[in-house]
């Protein structure tokens, strides 16, 4: 039986919520909303796998959960291995007819600390052998189940409790890794960036990760209130400020072509992305234009990028 859809202007979205409400994540994150939207992509065909973090707690404090679909907690480092295993072991028993033929979505949900560092690794492997699943990368930018330590996706000057900002160093002192790029180096079919600001760009992304002939990978930026210090009510407007200053572009890479989903005629001052998050209130002026220049090439590169593909 089909999910009941709801219209709204061209976008149809089920109807059925498949991450119930009363779950224990912090008010205001990003992550939340960002599972309920892919669920809702995918609907309740999926089994998801999740790995330490976050929602290994919030989303199944025992004896309660919060999943409306089959849900497996993983090691911190395996979540994508886990999904391709139950991705082969399903398609081997269809073709031996031991279940029914069904379109069945894999999901693995990790964080940032679990996709650019602990578990890269694992999930290369699962790119080069071609795993028709779904990853979805929940990014927000540190460790924050274990208490906001820096991860190689913190942003350069964020102020972490292990990349603290003080006098002689200001914060993270390394650029946010590029793992989308990564990603795309792999060759896959679908690669993509989110955030669930752009709530229906998100899910036709996630759609599109999961119609893919192979591995679909979306990366979504995930405001954290509590690691990025600023006041829950604010979720959507910081995240839809990172991508009108050109701080996290929404882009996808089909086949090895980029396209650019959110091009304003002029990016916002990155001040005003910064400016809100006590992460960066430490953060010089000096600082801050570092930060502008190196979003203004990075966003220049991408253009560059898409510009020499459609021509």
């Amino acid at each position: 039986m089909e999910s009941e859809v709801i219209k709204f202007g061209k976008n149809l979205v089920a109807k059925d919520e498949f991450l119930s409400s009363g779950h224990r994540a912090c008010q205001g994150c990003g992550s939340a909303l960002l599972i309920r939207l892919a669920l809702k992509a995918l609907g309740k065909d999926t089994i998801v796998c999740v790995p330490a973090g976050c929602w290994s707690g919030v989303g199944s404090m025992y004896p309660e959960t919060a999943w409306e679909v089959p849900w497996m907690q993983t090691l911190f480092e395996n979540s994508s291995a886990v999904a391709s295993g139950i991705e082969s072991a399903f398609r081997i028993l269809m073709e031996k007819g031991r279940i029914p033929e069904k379109h069945v979505n894999f999901l693995a949900l990790a964080g940032d600390g679990a996709t650019n560092d602990i578990g890269v690794a694992a999930l290369s492997g699962v790119l080069e052998r071609g795993h028709d699943i779904v990853y979805i990368c929940m990014d927000n930018e540190a460790y924050m189940n274990t208490g906001i330590q820096r991860s190689s996706a913190t942003p350069y000057g964020a102020a972490t409790t292990t990349s603290p900002a003080g006098k002689v160093v200001p914060g993270q002192t390394t650029w946010k890794k590029d793992m989308p790029a990564i990603v795309a180096a792999h060759e896959i079919p679908y690669v993509a960036t989110a955030c669930p600001s752009y709530p229906f760009d998100l899910m036709n992304k996630v759609r599109k990760a999961a119609e893919a002939k192979g591995p679909g990978y979306v990366h979504v930026l995930s405001p954290c209130p509590t690691g990025w210090r600023f006041p829950p009510q604010l979720t959507v407007e910081i995240g839809r400020l990172a991508v009108e200053t050109g701080f996290f572009p929404l882009y996808e890479v089909e086949d090895g072509r980029y396209k650019l989903n959110v091009d304003r005629p002029t990016l916002k001052p990155v001040l005003d992305y910064l400016k809100p998050q006590g992460r960066f209130r430490h953060l010089s002026e000096k600082q801050i234009d570092k930060i502008q220049a190196r979003v203004n090439r990075k966003y220049a590169e991408l253009k560059a990028r898409v510009t020499a593909q459609a021509a």
